[in-house]
């Protein structure tokens, strides 16, 4: 394992610690927007040590090609007692001269806190309450939809609580009350 991979893996972990008894959702994300934005020292770690990972080619950020090298995911650890039980998984996402780049359609059986690292200043990522540049989007428990890209590359550094994501979900299916 790359050190900086393992280093991410730790930071994650102090974080979730941080925040490991809150459910996600609308208010969990304008909360980690409110606190853990751009220039809070978790968030700013999180992005130097993706950039890194990706402009040094280092081997571990959004390595597996799901549609192509310009939509790539890699689960960088299964959940563990040092992730309180979240799993981490990197996604790489660039609409290159595309308006949107519109990815997997998924659920988050138990909710998602994803992590938005704008590769450009443009760079945003649609999470359920809109497009989100640097900072956070945090879907609720059975919220499903498409992930998608605008404005140049974006890394969706998330955490996915037991690890549960499930890619039988329908857009036609209801999403639940709480969105």
């Amino acid at each position: 394992m790359h050190p900086n991979c393992q280093k991410l893996i730790n930071r994650v972990g102090e974080f979730l610690s941080e925040v490991e008894n809150l459910t996600p959702g609308r208010d969990l994300e304008e909360r980690l927007n409110g606190e853990y934005g751009p220039g809070n020292e978790f968030y700013d770690e999180f992005v130097t040590l993706i950039r890194q990972g990706i402009e040094k080619d280092e081997g571990w950020v959004a390595t597996d090609e799901v549609q192509g090298p310009h939509y790539r995911r890699t689960r960088i650890s299964p959940p563990t007692e040092a992730t309180r039980f979240c799993s981490i998984t990197t996604v790489y996402m660039d609409p290159l001269g595309n308006d949107i780049l519109r990815g997997q359609y998924h659920l988050h059986p138990y909710g998602e806190i994803n992590c938005v690292i704008p590769m450009t200043n443009d760079a945003q990522l649609k999470g359920m309450s809109g497009w989100q540049g640097a900072g956070w989007t945090s879907p609720g428990p059975g919220t499903h939809h498409y992930p998608e890209a605008r404005g140049g590359p974006v890394v969706a550094l998330f955490f996915l609580p037991a690890g549960r994501i499930s890619y039988n979900a329908t857009p036609d299916a209801p999403q639940p009350m709480s969105v």
